[in-house]
Order: structure tokens, then C-alpha cells, then sequence
């Protein structure tokens, strides 16, 4: 049976009177691609904040692998194994698309850095790309370069915030291709508002809802679950 990798218990964050994110529970099994879904408002940003470490949580635990890192920061929890892709794209428009990925590749000290490089641009398909000036790419070939400058830290744990957004069907095709690829190796949590998107890709779905756990489970039983269809008919709130 897979074991847990990364997981949450009674996680919590306010901002004033907003409950953004109240007492979630939330486990993530190791070489899953998990979909994190819900209605604007539910909490998704935030509780992939709280998980990454770019926001403190104000109460509750986070474990990777069975280490409390719940008081870690961002950069220490890159170096423990989560690697987080924006949901705006924030690659160096100024740099190649080589020196945006050996920007991430340096914080793993690798033997043969070029080789490092190389090889995570390879498994996004720019390898033939890597001279080139990262901002003159597609907006759909930016958002690879960041798959990509994620893959390069190795991680056990690859957070991808909208990352289909912006990008024309091809591209989206090529996109869930690559994502399947990367499993069992690294665990993919996916923060998705295209539902085809996240019922063709993830084993397992988790939705939120005003800052609460609503359910988890496969697409099947979320796509049978009242509560959820209640849930997307009637949730028109502010994203969190």
C-alpha cells in the first residue's frame, strides 16, 4: 500500500474575519497526481501556500514524509523535496531558457551541471530551446520552462498551480502527457480549474469549499457527490 507523503491535519489561516482555510485535514499519497478543486473562494491558493510554506500557517501540522516541517520556510521545504510552479508564470525573461533552469539546478549541487540542465529541459521537450532568450518564448513553452526548472530540483513533491492556464488545446494535450510521465517518481499535486483537465489526469480529487474540506476521492465518486454539485451550482465567491 503507498504511503503518505506529504499531509496536513487541522490546518488553519485567517486573514481578519476571512476564514481562507479552517481546520483542513489533507493527505497526499506518494506517486499520486492529486487534483486540488473547488468553487472561487474555497481556499485552494491558500491551503498551497500553507503546504509550500510561502504563507505561515496560524495553527495545525504539516508532515513531509513523517518531518514536521510546519514551521519551515519556502526555501528550506525546496530543499526538503516540494517544488512549487506559479500560478502566474515567473520564469527570468531576460535569461535563456538554460540559465532560468541552472538558476534551480544550482540549489541541488549536482556533479555535472550542464548535465542537470540538460535533462530537465529534456522532459519538457525545450531541450533544442536552451539557448534561447527565455522571454521571447510561447506563453504555453514559459509555462513548460517552469515545469521544467521544478523537475530540475528533483522533487518528491511537484505543486502545479493552474499550470494549463493560458495554453491552447494542443498544448494542454502535451501538458497532461508530460504530467503522467513524471509519476511514480515525483508526486503531483494540481491545482486545476479545467475539469477535463482534472478528471483525465488525477487518480484522486480533493475539493474545497469556503475554506473546508468537502471531500476526497476518485473522479468517479467526486463527479457523483451532491455535496460537491451543490458546492460548484452555488459558490461564487472572491479567490483565495
Amino acid at each position: 500500500m503507498a504511503s503518505v507523503i506529504l499531509s496536513a491535519r487541522a490546518l488553519t489561516r485567517h486573514f481578519g474575519g476571512l476564514r481562507a482555510v479552517d481546520g483542513v485535514d489533507f493527505d497526499l499519497t506518494a506517486g499520486e497526481i492529486h487534483a486540488l478543486i473547488g468553487p472561487n473562494g474555497a481556499g485552494k491558493s491558500t491551503l498551497v501556500g500553507l503546504l509550500s510554506g510561502r504563507i505561515p500557517a496560524q495553527s495545525g501540522t504539516i508532515m513531509l514524509a513523517g518531518e514536521d516541517i510546519t514551521r519551515l520556510p519556502a526555501h528550506a521545504r525546496v530543499r526538503k523535496g516540494i517544488a512549487y510552479t506559479f500560478q502566474i508564470t515567473s520564469v527570468y525573461p531576460r535569461l535563456t531558457v538554460f540559465d532560468n533552469v541552472a538558476l534551480a539546478v544550482q540549489q541541488t549541487n549536482p556533479p555535472d551541471l550542464r548535465a542537470a540542465v540538460m535533462a530537465a529541459l529534456d522532459r519538457v521537450n525545450l531541450a533544442d530551446r536552451a539557448d534561447q532568450t527565455a522571454g521571447t518564448l510561447s506563453y504555453g513553452h514559459q509555462r513548460l520552462l517552469e515545469v521544467g526548472m521544478g523537475l530540475a530540483l528533483s522533487p518528491r513533491v511537484l505543486i502545479l498551480d493552474e499550470p494549463t492556464q493560458g495554453l491552447a488545446s494542443g498544448e494542454i494535450a502535451g501538458f497532461k502527457a508530460l504530467v503522467r510521465s513524471l509519476v511514480p517518481q515525483t508526486t503531483v499535486l494540481l491545482i486545476e480549474h479545467n475539469m477535463d483537465v482534472v478528471m483525465d489526469l488525477a487518480q484522486r480529487i480533493t475539493v474545497l469549499n469556503l475554506g473546508r474540506h468537502l471531500a476526497t476521492g476518485t473522479p468517479a465518486e467526486i463527479r457523483a457527490n451532491p455535496a460537491v454539485q451543490d458546492a460548484y451550482l452555488g459558490g461564487q465567491h472572491a479567490e483565495t
